[in-house]
């Protein structure tokens, strides 16, 4: 039974029998995978501590062909959200771990994405405001995605968008102004700004890019459609943040 080590990002839990876990975590180098860790929910366990969502950690693992789930020898966190100081950021943890694990492809190493989500781990570690924060992930995960629409061009008349742009209903493009409908998401020039220098920044340098609330607003309606006409559904944590933000 082979043994396999590998830099990983923890992404969700589950309850199995009286005291183990299911993990979901994503490595760097094969792909997600499901595997059981004995003992987790014990109080004592030696894996207190190392499985909360976007965890990165060394993990080994045994693994059976013909087997769906793998066996977790250990969990070693090396970088924890909970780590930093704190920020609004932290409510986003679910969503963000929800969002790989929603694109992520079984047992299919896909290194880019690994190394999204280390560095919004990062991010959030080290103190990232949660919008902007948000919207670049959002943006960059639609994008290696091969699924987010054209910045330059409008999708109708294909002028340049230099005057902000709009996404018609139940479409997935940037169109002009001109060649908008009556009713649309509309995007600001300064969200488009914002895209455009996202595409060239790491997400530990979010703080040189400004993001005004209402351009937040409209890059937030943009990607939640996005997100859900391509997963075909609307994602758990994406409702509970919205619930969160009405009761505030």
């Amino acid at each position: 039974m082979p043994v396999y080590t590998s830099d990983a990002l923890i992404l969700r839990t589950y309850k199995l029998g009286e005291v183990d876990r299911i993990v979901v975590f994503l490595t760097r180098d094969r792909g997600k995978k499901r595997g059981v860790a004995k003992g987790a929910r014990r109080v004592r366990s030696r894996f207190m501590g190392a499985l909360e969502p976007m965890t990165r950690a060394g993990v080994a693992y045994y693994e059976r062909e013909q087997r769906d789930l793998v066996r977790i020898n250990y969990v070693e966190p090396t970088r924890s959200p909970l780590s930093g100081p704190g920020t609004d950021a932290l409510g986003y943890v679910g969503y963000f771990a929800e969002l790989i694990d929603e694109w992520a492809p079984e047992a299919h190493a896909d290194e880019r994405l690994f190394r999204l989500g280390a560095s919004i781990t990062e991010a959030i570690a080290t103190g990232a405001m949660a919008d902007p924060l948000a919207r670049y992930f959002e943006y960059w995960l639609l994008r290696l995605q091969g699924v987010y629409p054209s910045l330059v061009s409008c999708a109708g008349c294909a002028a340049p968008l230099v005057g902000g742009a709009v996404m018609p209903p139940k479409e997935d493009v940037f169109v002009c102004p001109t060649c908008a409908p009556t009713s649309g998401t509309r995007v600001s020039v300064e969200a488009l700004k914002f895209l455009k220098a996202a595409g060239a920044t790491s997400p530990d340098r979010l703080e040189a890019l400004p993001l005004e609330p209402r351009a937040s607003r409209e890059l937030e309606t943009v990607h939640r459609r996005l997100l859900n006409l391509h997963l075909e559904k609307e994602l758990k944590s994406a409702r509970v943040l919205r619930e969160l933000r009405h009761t505030r």
